[in-house]
């Protein structure tokens, strides 16, 4: 019975998240088929599924998408993966390092956001200091980072605060990584770089990975940050999912549910490839 007072105690919360997440996806899944009463919808079809999986512009926001969240993670680990390298060659280890790269972690996104609005805009502090030194003949010469077609702004967010969770969850594995290992290639007469890239990294590749798919996981569905910095030309799916549900056409309910579903699907995808991760990184003994 002691084993399982823990689980007991849990379990009321426990219940009642997954009463709202289950019923919230369970409901968006019955929409996205069409069926909504209060609108006098009453009847399944696919329809919808089809109407938005063949709209271009359900296919150009999925791109987009992907495009934002594949590249901020890509640049994220590379980033992350090489400042973890360089705190590690570091003797102690600084407090200093550890104050960098763990506090942009505590910073909520929205806060972040009105950081990057206002350095980096044309009418933002940046801007306003190159002018101010004559290095730009005007505000609006500064390059348009906020509202553009590249998604600059709001790929500058997800950097911020990826690149140290990247690095933490690197370097929290490379530290307990066995010496042996890059000992035994130094005996055998390897050098350095190959020592990283044939040794060190493969011991590194699924706390990386895994690293990279909750990222990826979060640049995917977040609503918040493309909403305030994206450009409209260059709509994401959870703003496009927004638009759709806020729009009075009665079938862009079904519609938006249908997106919503996409993301969802996707998302859970990702957890799964993580869970298989996971798992693998305990079977090797190493831990994110």
């Amino acid at each position: 019975m002691k084993r399982l007072a823990p689980y007991l105690l849990v379990a009321p919360f426990v219940l009642i998240m997954c009463f709202i997440f289950l019923g919230g996806i369970f409901n968006a899944a019955v929409q996205s088929l069409g069926y909504v009463p209060v609108f006098g919808m009453n009847e399944l079809t696919l329809n919808y599924y089809r109407q938005v999986l063949g709209d271009s512009r359900f296919l150009i926001s999925l791109g987009n998408t992907f495009s934002i969240a594949i590249t901020s993670s890509l640049i994220s680990v590379a980033m992350g993966t090489i400042i973890a390298f360089a705190i590690n060659r570091i003797k102690p280890e600084p407090r200093l390092s550890s104050i960098l790269y763990k506090a942009p972690i505590v910073l909520p996104h929205l806060v972040v956001v009105i950081l990057v609005f206002y350095i980096f805009s044309q009418t933002g502090i940046l801007s306003r200091f190159l002018f101010a030194m004559g290095v730009i003949d005007s505000p609006n010469r500064f390059p348009l980072l906020i509202y553009d077609k590249f998604s600059i702004g709001v790929m500058l967010v997800y950097l911020y605060k990826q690149i140290p969770f990247v690095s933490l969850t690197v370097f929290t594995v490379l530290k307990n990584i066995d010496k042996k290992y890059m000992q035994i290639a130094e005996n055998l007469g390897a050098r350095n770089w190959y020592t990283i890239t044939r040794v060190t990294l493969p011991l590194l590749a699924p706390s990386i990975l895994s690293a990279f798919l909750i990222c990826f996981a979060f640049g995917f569905g977040a609503f918040e940050v493309p909403f305030i910095l994206g450009s409209p030309s260059r709509l994401t799916l959870p703003v496009l999912a927004y638009y759709e549900h806020r729009s009075p056409t009665l079938a862009s309910t079904p519609a938006a549910m249908v997106t919503n579903m996409v993301i969802t699907f996707i998302s859970l995808t990702l957890i799964l490839l993580y869970t298989l991760l996971f798992r693998l990184l305990n079977k090797h003994g190493l831990k994110t």
